[in-house]
């Protein structure tokens, strides 16, 4: 087959016409080398998908804090939360911590 021959094919003659040329350079400069590239958008969709996740977490974590302040305005419920959590006590009074080994022995 000679070089004639070869250009004159219907498939050689579209892929090397100037539009298609342009046009390819086009899509693979916006896919790839755009500020506004498809790997950027992908990149900015995980990125926001993340975001999501954190603040469903952080508006269930508001939810329980909004819940202990409400449960802690009672006095007997805020003493308990004193004792338990920070291991706080009364003047004439005495703490014992009981710790449990959690390593079973076979």
């Amino acid at each position: 087959m000679t070089f004639k021959q070869f250009k004159n094919k219907p498939t050689v003659k579209f892929i090397t016409n100037r539009y298609v040329i342009i046009l390819s350079f086009f899509i693979v400069w916006m896919f790839f080398f755009d500020e506004n590239s498809l790997l950027n958008h992908l990149e900015f969709n995980k990125e926001i998908n993340k975001l999501n996740n954190e603040e469903e977490y952080y508006k269930t974590q508001i939810k329980q804090d909004k819940d202990l302040i409400e449960k802690l305005k009672n006095k007997e419920e805020l003493e308990k939360f004193a004792r338990e959590k920070y291991h706080m006590k009364k003047e004439n009074e005495e703490i014992y911590l009981i710790e449990y080994d959690t390593l079973v022995k076979n």
